[in-house]
C-alpha cells in the first residue's frame, strides 16, 4: 500500500515530467527568437506536492533582455491538464490528439497557440508511452484490481482512466468504479464529463455513506460525532436524500451502502435501513469490508448484483445540461440543479475568460467545477441539505486538450 501511495510504477511522475516539458519548450521558444509571436503564457507547471507556496510566482528575473518575467505558477499533478489528458484518452492516438490542442497562450493578436504549434506533442506522449497501461495490483486478499489515474474530484474530473475502465470491463462480469470526494462532485463530473465523452452508461451507482458522516450534516459537533446520537443521525439524513435524488436525476438505480465503524450501534443502523426503504424506496445494506475483508462485503455484492438483474433495461442517462448550452448555462444548471442553489454570479476574470471559450470554439465542452466536498454550497461549514445560496465562480480556466 506504501508503494502504491507514493511512488507506485511512476505514472505521476511521467504526467509531471510531460507536463514541464511543456513548459520549458514555451519558455526555450520565447528565449530563442518567439517565432510564433507568444505574448501571454497560459500553461503551468506541475508538481506531484502540494505546495501552496509555489501556486503563485515570478519567473525570467534573470536580468536577461530575452527572458520574458510573467507571473506563473505550479498546479499539483492530480489536477493537472494532462492528467485529465491520459484520464480520458481512449488510445495513444488520442492521447497525442488531445496534447497538440493544449492551448499554451495567445499572440498579440490574440490567436491560440497550441502545444502542436511547438511540436511538443511527440515528446509528451513518448513521456506518457507508459504511463498510457493501466495498472494491475491485488488486494490483501489476492483479488485483482486495476489503479489507473487520479485526478482530484472536488478540482479535476475524478475518475481513472477510461481505458482502464474499458479494460477491466473485458476481464470480468461486473466492473466496479469510482468518483469520490462527494457524489455532487465525482458523480456529476463522472457522468457529465466521462460518460458523456466515453459512451460508458453504468447499470447501478452505489452511493457510499457513513453514520460519522450524516451525523456531522446534522449538525453534530465534530468531536462527537463517533457517540451514538440517532437525532443527529435523523437530521443528517436529508444530505444522503439530496445525493440519492441527484443521482436518480441521471436516470440512474441507486443502492445505498453504509460503511460500518466500530462506534456505530444498531439502533443506528436500524435507523438508517428504514429511511432508505420506506421513505427513499431504495436498496440498502451494511457494508464490514474494513474490518472483515472481503467476507463483510459479500452481501453488499450480492445486492449489487441482484438490483442489476431485476433491473436489466437500464434507463438511457440523463445528462445536467447539454453540448449546445453555453458556458455559463452549463454552470448555472450544475449549481442549481446539482448543488442546490439559488443564483450564480461570476467574476470578472471569469466572464473574460468565458467569452475567449466562446470566441475560440470551445463553448462546446463540459464543466468541471472546483469546489469544496465538505458541503454542497461553496462553504466549507454549511453542512446538510443547504439550499438557496449564491455561488460566486471566481476564474475559468480552459482546457482545449482535455476538451
Amino acid at each position: 500500500m506504501e508503494d502504491i501511495n507514493l511512488h507506485f510504477n511512476g505514472d505521476f511522475h511521467a504526467i509531471t515530467s510531460a507536463n514541464n516539458l511543456l513548459c520549458s519548450l514555451i519558455d526555450n521558444h520565447i528565449y530563442f527568437g518567439n517565432e510564433l509571436g507568444i505574448d501571454k503564457v497560459t500553461f503551468k507547471r506541475c508538481l506531484d506536492l502540494n505546495d501552496r507556496q509555489l501556486r503563485v510566482i515570478n519567473t525570467g528575473l534573470s536580468g536577461e533582455s530575452r527572458i520574458v518575467s510573467r507571473v506563473d505558477g505550479f498546479d499539483i499533478t492530480a489536477a493537472s491538464e494532462i492528467m485529465a489528458i491520459l484520464c480520458l484518452s481512449r488510445n495513444i492516438d488520442d492521447l497525442k490528439r488531445r496534447l497538440g490542442n493544449i492551448v499554451i497562450g495567445y499572440n498579440k493578436d490574440g490567436k491560440e497557440v497550441t502545444a502542436r504549434d511547438l511540436k511538443a506533442e511527440g515528446a509528451m506522449a513518448v513521456l506518457l508511452h507508459d504511463a498510457i497501461l493501466p495498472n494491475l495490483v491485488q488486494t490483501l486478499e489476492g483479488n485483482p484490481a486495476i489503479i489507473h489515474g487520479g485526478p482530484f474530484a472536488n478540482i479535476a474530473h475524478g475518475c481513472n482512466s477510461v481505458i482502464a475502465t474499458n479494460t477491466a470491463m473485458k476481464l470480468g462480469d461486473y466492473t466496479v468504479t469510482e468518483a469520490g470526494f462527494g457524489a455532487d462532485l465525482g458523480a456529476e463530473k463522472f457522468y457529465n464529463i466521462l460518460c458523456r465523452k466515453s459512451g460508458l452508461e453504468p447499470d447501478l451507482t452505489v452511493i457510499v455513506a457513513t453514520a460519522q458522516g450524516l451525523k456531522m450534516h446534522g449538525g453534530v459537533d465534530l468531536d462527537k460525532i463517533k457517540e451514538p446520537n440517532e437525532e443527529g443521525l435523523r437530521k443528517g439524513l436529508a444530505n444522503l436524500d439530496r445525493h440519492v435524488h441527484n443521482l436518480q436525476g441521471f436516470g440512474q438505480s441507486v443502492v445505498v451502502v453504509f460503511n460500518r465503524f466500530a462506534d456505530d450501534t444498531d439502533a443506528e443502523m436500524a435507523l438508517l435501513r428504514e429511511h432508505c426503504e420506506q421513505s427513499l424506496g431504495v436498496p440498502f445494506v451494511i457494508n464490514n469490508a474494513f474490518a472483515q475483508g472481503g467476507e463483510g462485503g459479500k452481501e453488499m455484492a450480492q445486492l449489487v448484483v441482484d438490483t442489476i438483474e431485476k433491473n436489466p433495461s437500464q434507463k438511457p442517462l440523463h445528462f445536467t445540461y447539454d453540448d449546445n448550452d453555453s458556458i455559463k448555462t452549463k454552470i448555472e444548471k450544475v449549481a442549481k440543479t446539482i448543488y442546490g442553489a439559488a443564483s450564480v454570479t461570476f467574476a470578472k476574470p471569469a466572464l473574460k475568460r468565458i467569452k475567449l471559450a466562446e470566441e475560440h470554439n470551445m463553448a462546446h465542452f463540459p464543466v468541471c467545477i472546483a469546489k469544496t466536498q465538505f458541503s454542497f454550497s461553496a462553504d466549507a461549514k454549511q453542512y446538510g441539505a443547504v439550499s438557496g445560496f449564491n455561488i460566486l465562480i471566481k476564474d475559468v480556466v480552459l482546457n482545449a486538450g482535455a476538451e
